[in-house]
């Protein structure tokens, strides 16, 4: 608490903001009762579009327009914000035949909205409109009409957009999930939407980040070439075979308790057995934290159907590169 705000103004504060949540969350409450096929019909014809959603909404629509635009395109619905004064000046090229408008207006009345919707109607161009008017312009020139229900704004004042973008934001997410479930769209799919940040990192996969180039040396094999082969190839380890399958691998502390007679001992003789191993499907989190526990820096990836034929390596350096911690 700063040394101009009392108790009495701190409590103030508190009241507003818990009038101004409980009213959202009543509109929202309100929102799941009366949606109706109005919203089925919206699903459907994003799933029947051949191109992209278009989201366009001027002022603070037009900012949960872009948020909803990019929440569709993230779950596997391609989808493009156009502010609806650029469209007026050359933008509208960005709408084509194939693609479905889904355009959001609190009074359904924003003028800056009405080249587009003349766009859609001038080329065929499915529109879906969300607004709280449904005698407005914009629901009566749409296919799809969804309409918000009539809840107070979140202010005493009743005009400061709070209740109705919410409403917006939500319906958007709505939306999005219907069809990332009727998509089956996997976290998988997810990440190759998502390949930076800590959610990249998180949905990264052991195959993402392996090397194919395997160190291997024959068990029989001296220790010389055992060194050369851990300096060519970086990785400070080598794994030990017999027959082509894996059953060894020599770390740096492998060679410090060998260091007598070194170079008089085979790979096989110096070697520790039974290397650790991961599939290639594994989250990197799962490598990463293998590796942790047991206090190593590789670990040798291998399919679960042949598990001691080596695909690659995977080293904690890159883990810790890709963001996986």
């Amino acid at each position: 608490m700063t040394s101009s705000t009392t108790d009495f103004q701190t409590a103030g504060f508190l009241t507003t903001a818990r009038r101004v949540i409980a009213r959202e969350a009543e509109a929202l409450a309100m929102l799941g009762q009366v949606l109706d096929g109005s919203f089925s019909d919206a699903v459907g014809m994003i799933l029947a579009a051949k191109g992209r959603v278009i989201v366009s909404g001027m002022g603070k629509s037009g900012h949960i327009a872009r948020k909803i635009a990019a929440t569709l395109a993230s779950t596997g619905t391609p989808a493009h914000f156009v502010h609806p004064a650029e469209a007026s000046h050359g933008d509208l090229g960005m709408i084509t035949k194939g693609d479905v408008a889904l355009v959001l207006s609190n009074s359904g009345e924003t003028p800056e909205l009405a080249d587009i919707v003349a766009h859609t109607r001038r080329f065929g161009i499915p529109l879906i409109g969300m607004a709280s008017k449904a005698d407005s312009t914009l629901m009566r020139q749409s296919e799809v009409a969804i309409l918000l229900p009539d809840a107070p704004e979140a202010c005493e004042t009743g005009i400061v957009p709070t209740t109705s973008t919410t409403m917006m934001l939500a319906l958007g997410d709505a939306l999005a999930i219907a069809l990332m479930e009727h998509r089956a769209f996997t976290p998988d799919h997810f990440r190759l939407f998502h390949p930076g940040g800590k959610l990249g990192a998180k949905l990264l996969k052991v195959r993402d980040l392996m090397h194919d180039a395997v160190p291997l040396i024959d068990a029989a094999r001296p220790m010389s070439e055992a060194l050369l082969t851990i300096s060519a190839k970086g990785f400070g380890v080598v794994g030990v075979t017999r027959g082509g399958a894996l059953c060894g691998i020599i770390t740096d502390g492998d060679l410090r308790r060998h260091m007598d007679g070194l170079l008089a001992l085979t790979a096989g003789q110096v070697m520790t057995p039974a290397p650790r191993s991961i599939g290639p499907e594994a989250l990197a989190e799962q490598a990463m934290a293998l590796m942790n526990d047991h206090k190593i820096t590789c670990l040798f990836v291998v399919s679960p159907a042949d598990p001691v034929r080596p695909l690659g390596i995977v080293h904690i350096h890159d883990c810790l590169r890709a963001g996986v911690v």
